[in-house]
């Protein structure tokens, strides 16, 4: 006699590994409780925000996930935020934007790059969106690598990008002082101190050292 398979696990039932697992094995600590996971919705990530701890938190399957933060990832940010501040301006290419800058991507998902350009060709009228997260994507997404990342988190997170259609995607990991560039969600060109980081066909013209770029964190008072 066959012997019944049990009942499928109603989705809203997912246990907490099997939630973390989706999010990209990220640790529990990340996870935010209330609203609980699933049920999150886009004006809770504004709600979130608490200016004491200065915590950030994307919105990924009805999920509050907050992002790692450190001191060592803020210094290549600040200083791409430095340079290609100068360079958009001055091209008249569109508008530079922060760690400040919370975006919901294609699917519905509400994500914060560290540092991201976006083309005035994404503005309509080139306005900028008054409401604190638009439906907006930016042309370059960069991410600064900190500890509290997983490999799988930031692979889906670049796919993410990709299909909302973000057209460059650079990654830079402070500690082995290196730089990813994606043209697509898989197989990077790594870049190391040596080589040249280009802008390509998103920032036409721009190139930094990458030398230069992680030279910031040498630097002695």
């Amino acid at each position: 006699m066959s012997v019944a398979e049990p009942p499928a696990r109603p989705k809203e039932l997912r246990t907490l590994a099997d939630v973390l697992d989706g999010l990209g094995g990220i640790p529990a600590e990340r996870i935010l409780m209330r609203p609980a996971p699933g049920m999150a919705k886009a004006s809770d990530v504004v709600a979130a925000l608490d200016g004491r701890r200065m915590l950030r938190y994307e919105l990924v399957d009805g999920v509050l996930v907050e992002l790692p933060i450190g001191l060592l990832e803020s210094f290549p940010a600040a200083y791409l935020i430095e340079i290609l501040g100068p360079f958009v301006r001055w091209h008249k290419l569109g508008i530079v934007a922060g760690a400040d800058g919370s975006i919901r991507l294609t699917g519905g998902k509400k994500r914060i790059p560290d540092v991201a350009f976006y083309s005035w060709a994404r503005f309509p009228d080139r306005r900028l969106p008054k409401r604190p997260v638009p439906d907006l994507t930016p042309s370059l997404a960069i991410e600064v690598v900190s500890l509290g990342n997983t490999v799988a988190e930031l692979t889906r997170k670049r796919a993410e990008y990709f299909r909302s259609g973000v057209q460059l995607v650079w990654q830079v990991d402070p500690r082995t002082r290196t730089v990813a560039v994606y043209k697509g969600p898989k197989k990077p060109i790594i870049l190391r101190e040596g080589d040249i980081l280009s802008g390509g066909s998103v920032l036409a013209g721009f190139t930094l050292p990458v030398s230069e770029l992680f030279g910031e964190l040498d630097r002695h008072g």
